[in-house]
């Protein structure tokens, strides 16, 4: 199998550590799928890694997620016709994208197994491989999902907090990279998009 590619490998390094730092209070396991319900902004790196999995699945499962990933885009597309024109989030407001992403938050994601497992799980998005780690913001921490609700919150140290900006910051820098090197419209797309 193909490794993930740096960036995403110090996204998933970055997860590792921060889970054995908050000495495993993490409800995040095989099988528990909450946050791969509903949609959100992923990078045009992300679609460069989806891609590598979608090519490296048999072919029947690759066209079950990508015929998903055309139906939800229709869908969206129906539902916010100027998606049809600027699918690069850029150009949208916070705003907007709120609305789009409450309006479809009871999609699952395409890659989503019947098990509860993602089908390209080696080369998912960042925000993926760093979902779950609780959040900061102005001095209150708070849950990452619904399901650590159930659980002790426990404040991401210091340390952890600065690498995730670090990890922010390089892929920055790649995504400049990348559109310098391709062109690219934009840096972000709503997660159906990144799998056609």
């Amino acid at each position: 199998m193909h490794p993930p590619l740096p960036l995403f490998q110090q996204a998933s390094h970055w997860f590792r550590r921060a889970q054995a730092s908050l000495l495993e209070a993490l409800p995040c396991s095989q099988g528990c799928c909450d946050c791969c319900i509903g949609i959100f902004p992923i990078t045009q790196l992300d679609v460069l890694e989806l891609h590598r999995g979608l090519d490296l699945l048999p072919s029947d499962r690759k066209a079950a997620i990508v015929m998903r990933a055309r139906e939800q885009v229709a869908a969206l597309e129906l539902a916010f016709p100027d998606l049809r024109s600027t699918p690069n989030l850029d150009e949208w407001t916070d705003s907007n994208i709120d609305a789009i992403v409450e309006r479809f938050a009871d999609l699952p994601c395409p890659a989503l197994a019947e098990d509860g497992r993602c089908s390209v799980y080696a080369f998912r998005p960042i925000t993926c491989r760093t979902m779950g780690v609780p959040i900061e913001s102005d001095g209150m921490v708070q849950g990452a999902c619904r399901v650590q609700t159930a659980v002790p919150i426990i404040r991401p140290s210091p340390s952890l907090r600065t690498d995730y900006d670090l990890l922010a910051k390089d892929e920055a820098v790649a995504l400049s990279i990348l559109r310098q090197a391709h062109r690219e419209a934009g840096d972000e797309l709503l997660l159906p998009y990144g799998f056609i």
